[in-house]
């Protein structure tokens, strides 16, 4: 069994319950809007997949890709950051849903927590919303599941939204 986090749209600031909640995980998946500085803080402290977003620097567009396909517990994966939901995705990003034929899609930038299962497409559905600062969302939200093989004990954690320092 594999445990899994799921954050997004962490902007350049990583919540302590980041830490808290995943301790147990065997790996994160971060689906874009990653900011400066998280990545290398999220990888020093479990092994990470990770995507762009929109609002990614240069370097992390250089070092990551738009979509990443992998296979894992025998479940086939899709991870990019702009996303919609089921049954209002983008034509270019349904075409590739379809080749695809993922067992779990994961998206991110609504910063909107969503999480359910695409009967029309077949997956399993996961936004996991914003974990960050920067955004209109109320809450940060974080996602957890376990591999066992399809994914089971899904969990999520919500905390108050981090204040932006003032100027």
């Amino acid at each position: 069994m594999t445990r899994i986090g799921v954050l997004s749209d962490t902007h350049g600031t990583l919540p302590p319950q980041v830490y808290s909640f995943f301790a147990d995980c065997d790996e994160l998946w971060h689906a874009g809007d990653i900011g400066p500085d998280v990545l290398e803080r999220l990888r020093y402290f479990k092994p990470v997949r990770a995507v762009w977003g929109n609002c990614d620097s240069f370097a992390l567009h250089y070092e990551l890709q738009e979509r990443l396909f992998f296979e894992i517990e025998g479940q086939r994966v899709l991870m990019t950051h702009i996303g919609g939901w089921p049954g209002h995705y983008p034509y270019e990003l349904r075409r590739t849903l379809a080749l695809a034929r993922p067992d779990i899609f994961v998206c991110g930038h609504s910063h909107i927590l969503k999480v359910m299962y695409d009967h029309e497409m077949h997956f399993l559905h996961i936004n996991p919303g914003a974990a960050g600062r920067q955004g209109f969302h109320k809450v940060g939200t974080l996602v957890r599941f376990a591999l066992d093989p399809r994914p089971c004990e899904l969990e999520i954690k919500e905390y108050p939204k981090l204040q932006s320092p003032s100027p």
